[in-house]
């Protein structure tokens, strides 16, 4: 796909004038007050994956509303008694765990590394909350936008949060060295994450979603974003709802709360997270960062020669 977007020079700089709203700060302090009402109540049941460098443990935990929500703890097998730093993973749209055996990078690298489901998008986890109004042809992106307290996100940006409360609660897990990270949703999920639980030691960062969602759904047509944008035009009386619905969600505004150190990826030729909408939230991002910019990507972004990075970046963040 050719560049679309703004030019390079006006993308370095890009912070569109966006107030978040101004009872953001209340908003999720409620949510989280009425999350943890919820007792966590964390089960670790070790599973074979076969294989002999990584230690797997099939996870559940009680999400924002209580629901039973799943993930894989991968520990490396042959580690020192010293607790780890633990990377959460948040997954793309669509996504789900998988099987024991996949997704242990992290683990082999020598952290441990939880992989969280994300409710309503996999068998595991499903959505138990379910606030449709009127979108349930379009998908979970959509489920419930027209108020801020039933959107879909809200309930899985707190699941976010929650997974990170479960990982700091094993005893092979340095609760004070607990990063985040994520692609494409997961990216956008992991700064909220981040956010959210304020105590975090880093953050990876690719070709976000969830961010600047005022550009974004007029500028991408792919899944995510223009299923926004297919919503509203089947329904044009929910645009001043959904205007205020979303900001509440912007990973810009999650972004600017956020301290810890962050790698971020950007491509430049990406339809589906479109680069301004990435600039404007790493911009805002209000800890120490580094950006990799892919010229001539799409929103499969950098890669294997990024996962390289992500691994180089955590070994000086991390250890």
């Amino acid at each position: 796909m050719p560049l679309f977007d703004f030019p390079l020079e006006t993308l370095r700089t890009y912070r569109p004038d966006e107030p978040a709203p101004a009872d953001f700060d209340t908003f999720w302090t409620a949510a989280l007050t009425e999350a943890r009402g919820y007792e966590l109540d964390p089960v670790f049941t070790k599973v074979e994956s076969g294989l002999v460098l990584v230690e797997t443990y099939d996870v559940e935990f009680s999400g924002a509303d209580g629901t039973r929500i799943h993930g894989w703890l991968h520990l490396p097998a042959h580690r020192s008694t010293d607790p780890l730093p633990a990377v959460v993973e948040y997954l793309g749209l669509g996504g789900r765990r998988g099987y024991p055996h996949q997704r242990t990078d992290y683990a082999l690298a020598g952290y441990a590394h939880f992989v969280m489901d994300t409710r309503g998008q996999s068998p595991d986890s499903p959505d138990e909350h379910v606030a449709d109004h009127g979108s349930a042809t379009l998908g979970v992106v959509v489920r419930g936008i027209r108020d801020a307290q039933n959107y879909y996100y809200r309930r899985v940006y707190l699941d976010a949060v929650r997974a990170l409360e479960t990982a700091a609660m094993h005893p092979a897990i340095d609760p004070n060295r607990l990063l985040v990270a994520g692609i494409s949703q997961g990216g956008g999920i992991a700064i909220a994450a981040a956010s959210l639980y304020g105590e975090v030691a880093g953050a990876l960062i690719d070709v976000p979603f969830l961010c600047h969602f005022s550009r974004a759904i007029t500028l991408s047509d792919r899944p995510g974003y223009a299923t926004i944008a297919k919503f509203l035009a089947q329904y044009p009386s929910a645009v001043d709802d959904v205007q205020r619905t979303l900001p509440y969600f912007d990973g810009m505004h999650h972004a600017a709360r956020v301290t810890a150190p962050a790698l971020f990826s950007v491509a430049l030729m990406d339809p589906t997270c479109p680069p301004s909408t990435v600039y404007a939230t790493y911009n805002a991002w209000d800890g120490p960062k580094d950006l990799d910019v892919y010229p001539f990507n799409g929103h499969e972004g950098g890669e294997e020669l990024h996962r390289r990075r992500r691994l180089d970046w955590l070994a000086k963040q991390a250890r």
